[in-house]
């Protein structure tokens, strides 16, 4: 499609509101009801919602670069309140609804915000972050049930408030977002902290502007105007809010779904767009390959998949996206071969995010794709993948030693990922930075270069690599569920016959000489993994601190 139309850099919330004219009685939303039935919310029943915020917003003194956050999952409210914080001036600051009360305590108090609006069912952690903050959060429901730490008003109150003020002199969020400088930000996200606290990303509406254009210009081919979309993805992560500003820019009708039912409904819903973690990618996958006639031995096997794929997605999947982390090759190979194409590419929450992605008629599932129109990417002499451009963010919140060490002298943004290219101009990613183990030989290893080798090994969940300043490498091992119920000593066997077959591809000080097999899974609960479904390497080694020792004894 021609994407000229949508390549002006504008605020989140004036997309909307310029769709509303021509589109006010069309639905943007579809929302599971209490009986299983879909409800409709319409671009103008949504953009209503929008201004009401920002006008309620504005009228308890809320200036502009005012920083309020919102904690739930996804509905339709918490759509209208990020875009109603933005066009009232403000700072949407998300939390991660699967954060603990700690954690969005810390990131209420760093960012200072003011107030924040709350799901009914995080009310009480909520609660919980405010009391121990030195100064006020003012609490304001997403929706209307009562809470034990009750809101100062309810979704409803606050939209009547705010609509009857709107109504009574629009001139106010008009010239609020009128006002709206690009090159302040809009938006500040809380990376996931590998390590010690997260930090604060504030991007600007130009950030996330620029690098929306080149991401419509890049998928082009595969776009379409009024398309439908699965909303799963948290908009409270940069790749689920991506989703719905595209969907706010193409006109797209949007059906929201929790996570847990995503998969399910992909028949019913039968999207052409579907964006997701590759997690329910590889379902996708191990269910069109089970099904019956689609093992490799039938010789109709390539038409009984895409059958296969058209039945659990619903038949009409045109615009797949995977990120968060590397989706597998047999996976996107498999699916490719059944009719769906699933890109994918690379970026960060300081990138805005997308710095390189693969494009629909050039890609390669070995890589990353090639870099966007509107930034430079280039290796440091490590390997280090560096960044720049006008969606590379100015500089973490509060922190200026963070920000003095994410930048070079000249510029240029360090990812902390290692990287290279391939000779056709794509990049591939090789690791974290950070991450390399430094063995008591002097040796370098990066541990996701042997990690991935066990990626597409079906008997294998996770393989964490140890040895930092060790003799030799060990590794702690995840099996599969369809492994773990086996007795013991034949896991160890399996686990033992993969480990000595990915070392027989790898340099002998590569090798992993020892491993232990662990039954409790990795979780945000247990600390191992990020909010954001990251694995948390330190938290792992000090976790299993003694069982990766004894492996020295």
């Amino acid at each position: 499609m021609d994407v000229t139309p949508f390549l002006a850099v504008r605020p989140a919330p004036r997309v909307v509101l310029d769709q509303v004219a021509a589109r006010g009685d069309q639905v943007r939303f579809r929302v599971r009801k209490p009986d299983g039935s879909w409800g409709a919310v319409t671009w103008a029943g949504f953009a209503d919602q929008i201004r009401a915020v920002a006008a309620a917003l504005i009228a308890d003194g809320v200036e502009p670069g005012a920083r309020i956050a919102v904690f739930g999952h996804n509905t339709v409210s918490w759509a209208a309140a990020a875009l109603g914080v933005q066009a009232a001036g403000g700072v949407m600051v998300p939390i991660y609804p699967a954060s603990t009360a700690a954690q969005a305590a810390y990131v209420l108090g760093h960012a200072a915000c003011r107030a924040v609006f709350v799901g009914a069912d995080l009310h009480a952690r909520a609660a919980e972050a405010i009391a121990g903050l030195a100064h006020p959060v003012a609490v304001l429901g997403l929706d209307d049930e009562p809470a034990e730490a009750a809101a100062a008003r309810t979704w409803s109150a606050l939209v009547a408030a705010g609509g009857a003020l709107d109504a009574a002199r629009p001139a106010t969020v008009d010239d609020r977002l009128a006002a709206i400088d690009l090159d302040r930000p809009g938006l500040m996200l809380y990376t996931s902290g590998t390590s010690g606290n997260p930090k604060g990303v504030p991007l600007t509406h130009r950030n996330v502007g620029v690098n929306g254009a080149d991401w419509y210009a890049s998928n082009a081919p595969l776009l379409a105007l009024e398309d439908r979309d699965l909303l799963w993805l948290p908009m409270s992560h940069i790749f689920g809010w991506g989703e719905l500003c595209s969907g706010n820019t193409l006109g797209w009708e949007s059906w929201l779904a929790s996570p847990h039912e995503a998969i399910a409904l992909l028949p019913e819903v039968a999207p052409q767009v579907f964006m997701s973690v590759p997690a329910y990618w590889e379902k996708l996958a191990r269910a069109m390959l089970a099904a019956p006639g689609c093992g490799v031995d039938d010789p109709d096997h390539r038409a009984n998949r895409r059958r296969a794929l058209a039945a659990l997605t619903g038949g009409r999947l045109r615009f797949c996206l995977s990120g968060g982390a590397g989706l597998k090759l047999e996976i996107k190979q498999a699916l490719h071969d059944a009719g769906v194409l699933v890109i994918e590419g690379y970026g960060l929450t300081e990138t805005s995010p997308t710095l390189t992605l693969n494009r629909p008629e050039a890609y390669r599932f070995d890589s990353v794709g090639r870099p966007f129109p509107s930034v430079e990417v280039r290796l440091a002499d490590d390997g280090e993948i560096l960044a720049r451009g006008p969606s590379v963010f100015a500089g973490y919140h509060e922190d200026p030693e963070a920000t003095a060490a994410a930048f070079t002298a000249d510029g240029w943004f360090q990812t902390g990922d290692i990287g290279r290219w391939t000779d056709d101009g794509f990049l591939q990613i090789v690791d974290r930075k950070k991450d390399i183990l430094v063995t008591a030989g002097g040796k370098n290893v990066p541990p996701v270069n042997i990690e991935v080798r066990f990626v597409d090994d079906p008997a294998i969940e996770r393989v964490v690599v140890y040895g930092d300043g060790r003799p030799y490498l060990v590794a702690a091992v995840w099996l599969a569920p369809t492994v773990a119920a086996v007795p013991a000593a034949e896991r160890e066997a399996i686990a033992a016959a993969r480990i000595e077959a990915v070392n027989a591809g790898l340099a002998r000080y590569e090798t992993i000489k020892k491993f232990f097999i662990v039954d409790e899974p990795l979780s945000v609960e247990a600390g191992t993994l990020t909010s954001s479904l990251k694995l948390r390497r330190k938290a792992v080694y000090q976790r299993h601190a003694a069982r990766f020792e004894a492996l020295y004894a």
